[in-house]
């Protein structure tokens, strides 16, 4: 006879929030990297990117300026990212403090967390 099992302590997701975390920072910061992009691209080749029209930009044979363009005008796109990741960030938090808060209350009454075991 096999004596009965230890509980298996199970260990608060941290992983999940972060990757939730990676994801709500990278939707908000995604036309910075657009903008970057586009400035980094830019410069290094010698034209000229504006948000008032379309400039030639020839590397190694073909235009890019409209590329260049979409890239830099995507920026506006912060104007809604940004406040729409302060959002989603103040409700990852709030959800990760009340998740966290009733983890530990469990844990400290003994009951385990809601995880069916594996047979």
């Amino acid at each position: 006879m096999n004596p009965p099992s230890l509980p298996i302590r199970k260990r608060f997701p941290w992983i999940l929030y972060g990757i939730a975390l990676v994801l709500i920072v990278g939707f908000a910061f995604a036309p910075v990297g657009s903008v970057m992009l586009c400035a980094w691209i830019a410069n290094a080749h010698g034209c000229k990117v504006d948000e008032g029209s379309v400039h030639p930009c020839i590397i190694n044979g073909h235009d890019y300026g409209e590329l260049l363009y979409d890239l830099g005008v995507m920026g506006w796109f912060m104007l809604v990212t940004l406040p729409s990741g302060l959002l989603a960030f103040l409700s990852w938090l709030i959800l990760l403090i009340l998740h966290r808060v009733a983890w530990r209350k469990r844990l400290s009454a003994g009951v385990p967390p809601p995880i069916p075991q594996p047979s």
